[in-house]
């Protein structure tokens, strides 16, 4: 999968009460870059924690539910379009159906 907003993850990690996350992100990182997404089965399959929201939405747990990631997946063209990035506090100020990355 081709991640789009790589920016985003890296502004987040680069934060010095962040640091902890660039670990874990630059892992999960990996690990989608190297595999193909063809429908919502196949991220439950290989990332059983993740939740599925409608809009093609996937939250992800990152550093043990320490931070969250929500994306959106075009499985047509195998990419994966970040659009937040934050703790579980930050995420609950949000709606994960309908957040975008802040410029």
């Amino acid at each position: 999968m081709r991640v789009i907003a790589l920016s985003t993850l890296r502004d987040f990690w680069e934060q010095p009460q962040y640091r902890d996350a660039q670990e874990p992100l630059v892992a999960w990182l990996q690990e989608v870059q190297a595999c193909v997404w063809r429908a919502p089965a196949d991220v439950k399959a290989q990332f059983g924690n993740a939740s599925i929201l409608k809009g093609r939405r996937v939250v992800f747990n990152i550093k043990g539910n320490d931070y969250r990631l929500v994306v959106a997946v075009a499985y047509r063209f195998a990419a994966v379009y970040v659009k937040f990035v934050g703790t579980h506090a930050q995420y609950d100020a949000i709606d994960a159906d309908t957040v975008e990355v802040q410029s």
